[in-house]
């Protein structure tokens, strides 16, 4: 049987909130279910939704050995996509 997880209390009023590890694998991992969604739903080339994607692949390897980097550089790849910077298309 798993561990039941209690989620933190949160900062005291004032102070930087501060995820757990538990609660960060959470967060990146329902940001990034989201962020393919978006980029799914993107009216572009095949090349540039295949270099999107590539791009949330290497956020999720990156996941495995730095969690925070991860978040990270997902929030400026979802940063970047709301703003409208794409990668240009490559040549096949």
């Amino acid at each position: 049987m798993s561990p039941v997880v209690q989620p933190s209390r949160g900062p005291e009023p004032g102070e930087p909130w501060e995820p757990s590890e538990v609660e960060l694998y959470g967060l990146v991992a329902e940001r990034l279910k989201l962020a393919h969604a978006a980029v799914r739903a993107l009216d572009v080339p095949e090349a540039t939704r295949e270099s999107l994607t590539r791009s949330l692949l290497q956020v999720t390897e990156a996941a495995k050995r730095d969690l925070p980097e991860a978040a990270r550089r997902l929030a400026r790849f979802l940063d970047n996509l709301d703003d409208g910077a794409l990668p240009p298309p490559t040549a096949p």
